[in-house]
């Protein structure tokens, strides 16, 4: 019997992010993210879609030489012509975290349209990384002149240093300043972490099976990721899976055995083996 589509795309996703960095295709990965939700996806129709966007901007840049004039063709095809935009309005809505429906809405947010972003970009040989800004996700260009910084939320907009550092003042509400390290470009297995990270935060409070699929799937890219294995432990237990519960917040303690949260931890797996007795 042939594994289900989720089954081969977990499988395919695993390859991918155990790859060198620099080896993993970002849009590929994101759209296997969305694979496991959208069991009936054709994947290589999404990336025939972002090949023929990159052939859009191939040809709205075709008299474009420099950085700044490739940029312009860039956001010109993506936000006039094809009309990706930030969703302010449902920024919450899963989604938005999802390339699949980031592509056929054309509405996103920072991180995923920054995805589409660096993608068509790649397409057309215009190296573009992501940037994981403190409350914001955007891009950059990085050249022999400095670093060019894109916001595909807000259409393509350019931003400097500066202008960076103010957005960010004005997010945290004055309490936070802008580092030089939160400038500096990610890696594209921390990009889908982010991604995945953000599914995680919608679906953690009250869809206790799918965020589970998410943990999973972090664990895939940070296996020793100690958080990631504490929170694997606690959800298991939300779901009745008190077995493998036990064992995956032993393992945490394990890891880190002087964790601030080592008591409570302790006392939770005395909670579920009680529970676990009564059951018994």
């Amino acid at each position: 019997m042939s594994a289900s589509p989720t089954i081969k795309a977990r499988d395919r996703f695993a390859e991918l992010v155990s790859r060198d960095d620099e080896q993993i295709n970002l849009a590929e990965a994101a759209l296997l993210i969305a694979a496991e939700e959208y069991p009936r996806i054709d994947v290589e129709l999404y990336l025939d879609r972002l090949d023929q966007f990159g052939d859009l901007v191939r040809e709205e840049a075709r008299d474009g030489e420099t950085p700044p004039e490739i940029i312009t063709s860039l956001n010109t095809v993506l936000f006039e012509r094809l009309g990706f935009r930030g969703n302010r309005e449902n920024y919450y809505d899963p989604r938005n975290s999802y390339l699949n429906e980031v592509i056929d809405r054309r509405t996103g947010i920072p991180i995923t349209l920054t995805v589409v972003y660096i993608d068509v970009a790649r397409r057309i040989g215009f190296p573009i990384k992501g940037v994981g800004l403190p409350f914001h996700f955007i891009a950059k260009h990085q050249s022999s002149s400095g670093d060019l910084f894109i916001d595909p939320f807000h259409a393509g907009r350019s931003l400097s240093s500066a202008g960076c550092e103010e957005m960010i003042r004005e997010m945290s509400g004055g309490k936070l300043e802008l580092q030089s390290s939160h400038l500096e470009a990610v890696t594209t297995s921390q990009i889908l972490t982010r991604m995945l990270s953000n599914l995680l935060g919608i679906y953690s409070a009250s869809d206790h099976r799918r965020a589970l699929s998410v943990i999973d799937r972090l664990l895939l890219i940070s296996p020793e990721s100690a958080s990631h294995i504490r929170d694997r432990g606690l959800l298991l237990a939300k779901i009745g899976d008190r077995k493998n519960a036990i064992a995956e917040l032993e393992r945490y303690l394990e890891l880190v055995s002087e964790a601030p949260d080592a008591g409570t931890i302790r006392e939770q797996i005395r909670s579920i083996r009680q529970s676990q007795a009564r059951l018994n």
